[in-house]
């Protein structure tokens, strides 16, 4: 058959079922896996909720087995689950099959080498790429084992717990959106293991690969309405909400607040730093004055870094890095293998609002206020260069940076334009410092960008 290169993105492997990823190409990605990394020890693998997940997981445990690797199955886990799973267990790396946020159709894989280390198209899914474009013959090399293991969930969820004193969380009245993935399980779990006094309302909460609302993202604005609504109507004190693979979180506020993790990412911020000062923060470029402002205050050592899960867990390992925070909606935890958790969130500020004794509205709304923002904005261009270079032209005045895309900061306002790796868009963030200089220079920007 012919295969689909464009599947092997920056991050992962992902495509729509069954036309670009299918069952032989799932066999030839975990062949391809094993002879390029030749696991010693056993490679973990998982999969995500969606309706054709667990068959291709089998057929990426064939080829694995195949190239002679042992495999521990570990059934349904979230993506977050997969660098616990390979950093707990010290596998010799793992798979999880997933596609993470998109819609139903689509399928995919994401992939990390012993000791949690990411791969990407330059380390290693690249690779994988040109070794099924040429590689013809798919024989049995050494048929490995495969060890079925289905403890994973109370393991994790344990292990989510150690990361705070559960005997100070208060009672909340909380509505969880898992929006169909595998998430409300999870955290459930955690909350029955931990004796957590949680009243808990329940938002498509039943796994269902068939995501009935649509694309089961929080970060599309359409999708928090339902959930919000929700929050403010059964005066609920907290509202949480995760992608499909449940490496994403974000936050609502009592009264049907949805926050931002922007904003949100100020509180754990302090929560971090007042238990570790002195420590390095990293954050991305997107938004950044909130974010200075809170790790200056607590004490840390702030750290750039450009937007992307691997750039982010590099910078990590480099400096040394207590943790991590993204604007969409991923946080990580040197002490969780340099990864991201979409569980530790979620009891952290369950924690914080228990020692505060405070709603969420009253302390992030100052925040908010402080700090405004105009969410993410894409929009098709034919030649991102040269826009990208027309903008840095009209701002000369502001101090730029390459970093990522171009980023141009005056006294007011900062923005930054990035670059799709994926598809001629251009990706517009802008935080200033009152909500009129923020319509102001958006309109002005897109403008330019739309032209």
């Amino acid at each position: 058959m012919i295969v689909d290169t464009t599947i092997f993105k920056g991050y992962d492997i992902r495509g729509v079922y069954p036309e670009s990823i299918n069952e032989e190409i799932a066999y030839k990605i975990g062949y391809a896996y094993a002879s390029l990394n030749k696991p010693k020890k056993e490679v973990l693998v998982g999969h995500d909720v969606r309706i054709h997940s667990k068959s291709l997981k089998d057929q990426i445990v064939k080829g694995l087995t195949d190239a002679g690797a042992s495999v521990i199955d570990v059934g349904w886990i979230s993506t977050d689950m997969l660098y616990f799973g390979v950093g707990y267990y010290k596998t010799d790396g793992g798979i999880a099959v997933t596609a993470s946020h998109n819609p139903p159709e689509w399928h995919g894989a994401k992939m990390v080498k012993a000791n949690v280390i990411p791969m990407t198209l330059e380390t290693g899914i690249g690779d994988i790429r040109d070794f099924i474009v040429k590689y013809k013959k798919y024989s049995i090399v050494k048929k490995g084992s495969v060890r079925r293991y289905s403890n994973i969930l109370d393991d994790y969820s344990k292990y989510i717990l150690s990361w705070i004193n559960p005997n100070k969380i208060k009672p909340f009245r909380i509505v969880i959106n898992p929006n169909f993935g595998y998430g409300g399980l999870i955290f459930k779990n955690i909350v029955k293991l931990g004796n957590l006094p949680l009243e808990i309302i329940e938002l498509n909460c039943e796994p269902d690969g068939n995501f009935p609302k649509g694309r089961p993202d929080p970060f599309i604005p359409e999708n928090r309405i339902e959930f919000s609504h929700l929050v403010k109507s059964s005066n609920a004190d907290l509202g949480i909400t995760w992608d499909a693979d449940s490496d994403r979180v974000f936050f609502c506020a009592d009264g049907g607040l949805f926050v931002v993790p922007y904003h949100l990412n100020t509180l754990l911020i302090e929560y971090m730093l007042k238990k570790n000062k002195g420590r390095k923060v990293i954050y991305d470029i997107r938004y950044t004055w909130g974010l200075l402002d809170s790790i200056k205050k607590y004490g840390g050592k702030p750290v750039m870094c450009r937007v992307g899960h691997s750039y982010i867990k590099e910078k990590m390992r480099e400096v040394n890095a207590l943790f991590a925070v993204e604007s969409s909606g991923h946080t990580y935890y040197r002490d969780y293998w340099y990864s991201d958790c979409g569980m530790i969130p979620p009891l952290q500020i369950l924690e914080y609002l228990s020692e505060k004794s405070e709603k969420l509205s009253k302390i992030i709304k100052p925040v908010i206020i402080k700090y405004p923002i105009y969410d993410e904005v894409n929009s098709e261009v034919k030649d991102k260069e040269a826009k990208i270079e027309e903008i840095a032209k009209k701002y000369k005045g502001g101090k730029q940076s390459r970093l990522d895309g171009i980023c141009v900061e005056y006294d007011d306002f900062r923005f930054v334009v990035r670059p799709s790796n994926t598809e001629s868009l251009l990706r517009l963030t802008l935080e200033a410092k009152n909500e009129k200089i923020v319509k102001e220079k958006v309109d002005e920007l897109l403008k330019i960008i739309r032209s």
